[in-house]
């Protein structure tokens, strides 16, 4: 039952060794993508779903990791089939007979990204097709994909609520990503319906090793940071550890890391992608000027053209701003002042660093909205506005830009034009979930400085009928019942 990372879960054959490759987030991936990307939603938006597979399609043979595209791309697949298929169409996904897919399960053995990139072809026209889904999931771990492993054994556990093959990929996935708590109910589930399994009893108990790894500071592997191969050869060591009562500290293993990386290094003094995992592990230790020094190394080689290096650089700094604070001994007399000085210094650098990219890549309006967050933050309203108007057009940033722009609007008392940018989130929000929450709450509050508190209690009214506790609106629809 365990699983040894870089090869596929299943019984799908021995894959070749692949080297570990993160999955990305949007700011992650180059501007190009990002900006076909936003296009791809915009189709999708429009309904425009063959123009949007074709997009996220393209997007994802150049940036496989980048997880939020295979999102949307699932989502825009299967909104395409529709919610219906029939009997039949179910069935044949789940018998996997696509043509295609003994090519994907071949690719798997050798190039498990090209067999990504064939399992879409399937998934395209067939996006339930449970076998596909299970190919996917091995390719996707065999190149360090835990969330696209787990987004498509979601979808296949979906279909076929009772192939327990499914629910025991889907548990070690979770285990993978960091998920335990999600993992141990599925394990539980499975041993209700196997109670004499005693693989099953094992893997249950080997969920509290990496209980004490997510505890130690691995959930960056939730992130898509760091993976089990980088921290320990595989999950059998993590549990030997464990059970010999000798788990070694994350700080432990990170040095311990740190020097068998800079001994490779002697050897390979060109390796650019070495020195980038040694600053990272020296940020995961709080040593955050000798990332620096690894980080600017990698900049003196091959100049600051990588976006994900700058990000990196700039996340570095404001943890190492973090960090300072940390340590200042909070019972000094002076202490009020330092804290001040260095919150301020690091807001200062935060603003001036994201202008900076701002300024070389202007049309960039993840960015945009980056600047515009920082400035609101600062209190600048009047400059969080520009940036915040600009950054709308993003329609992956658009509801987030509008709630922003109206308390943008609020920080400057033009109530008014407030109310306009939040009634305009409205339109656009679908479902009641914590964002939409979000809008009435500052809809409510900006009607109210505007005197209208009858329209602002409704507002409050919407949310406290389904969440009472959130914030602050159960007070303020008591007084109004109350009268006050």
């Amino acid at each position: 039952m365990a699983i040894t990372l870089g090869k596929p879960i299943g019984n799908s054959g021995s894959a070749a060794y692949t080297p570990s490759m993160p999955e990305k987030s949007f700011n992650e991936i180059p501007r190009v993508e990002r900006e076909l990307f936003e296009k791809g939603l915009a189709a999708v938006q429009r309904n425009n779903l063959d123009y949007a597979l074709v997009i996220f399609n393209q997007i994802l043979s150049k940036e496989p990791g980048f997880y939020e595209c295979r999102e949307h791309l699932r989502g825009a697949q299967l909104k395409k089939a529709g919610s219906g298929g029939g009997f039949f169409k179910k069935m044949l996904g789940a018998a996997g007979s696509s043509p295609n897919l003994a090519k994907a399960q071949v690719l798997l053995r050798t190039n498990p990204v090209e067999a990504l990139r064939a399992i879409e072809d399937i998934l395209n026209s067939d996006p339930n097709n449970v076998m596909a889904h299970k190919t996917l999931a091995d390719a996707a771990l065999a190149v360090d994909f835990p969330r696209t492993a787990v987004l498509s054994l979601e979808i296949a556990r979906k279909n076929a609520p009772k192939d327990q093959d499914v629910a025991l990929r889907l548990a070690e996935a979770l285990v993978l990503l960091g998920n335990t708590t999600r993992a141990m109910s599925i394990y539980n589930e499975l041993k209700r319906l196997n109670p004499h399994d005693t693989e099953l009893e094992m893997a249950i108990k080997n969920l509290s090793a990496s209980q004490t790894m997510a505890e130690g500071g691995y959930d960056a592997i939730a992130g898509g940071n760091a993976s089990y191969r980088d921290i320990l050869r595989n999950k059998e060591e993590a549990v030997s550890l464990e059970q010999a009562n000798r788990v070694e500290k994350a700080e432990d293993i990170g040095l311990r890391l740190i020097a068998e990386y800079e001994a490779r290094l002697v050897n390979e003094p060109k390796n650019l992608k070495l020195r980038r995992d040694i600053a990272e592990l020296y940020t995961q230790v709080k040593q955050f000027d000798r990332a620096l020094d690894y980080y600017n190394q990698i900049v003196a080689e091959e100049g600051l053209n990588d976006a994900s290096l700058e990000k990196a650089i700039t996340e570095t700094t404001a943890r190492k701003f973090d960090h300072q604070i940390a340590q200042l001994d909070a019972t000094a007399p002076d202490y009020a002042e330092r804290l001040a000085a260095l919150q301020a210094e690091r807001k200062d650098y935060l603003i001036k660093d994201c202008r900076r990219r701002v300024d070389k890549y202007p049309n960039d309006l993840a960015i945009r909205f980056e600047m515009g967050l920082l400035l609101f933050q600062a209190g600048r309203f009047g400059e969080a506005v520009a940036e915040f108007q600009k950054s709308q057009n993003n329609p992956h940033l658009r509801i987030r830009s509008l709630l922003f722009l109206g308390q943008s609007f609020l920080g400057r008392n033009m109530n008014d034009l407030a109310v306009r940018q939040f009634q305009n989130a409205l339109k656009e929000k679908v479902g009641f979930d914590d964002e939409r929450k979000e809008i009435l709450y500052w809809l409510g509050v900006a009607l109210e400085k505007m005197g209208k508190r009858d329209e602002a209690i409704e507002q409050f009214k919407l949310i406290y009928e389904v969440d009472s506790a959130y914030r602050d609106v159960a007070a303020r629809v008591d007084a109004y019942y109350a009268g006050g």
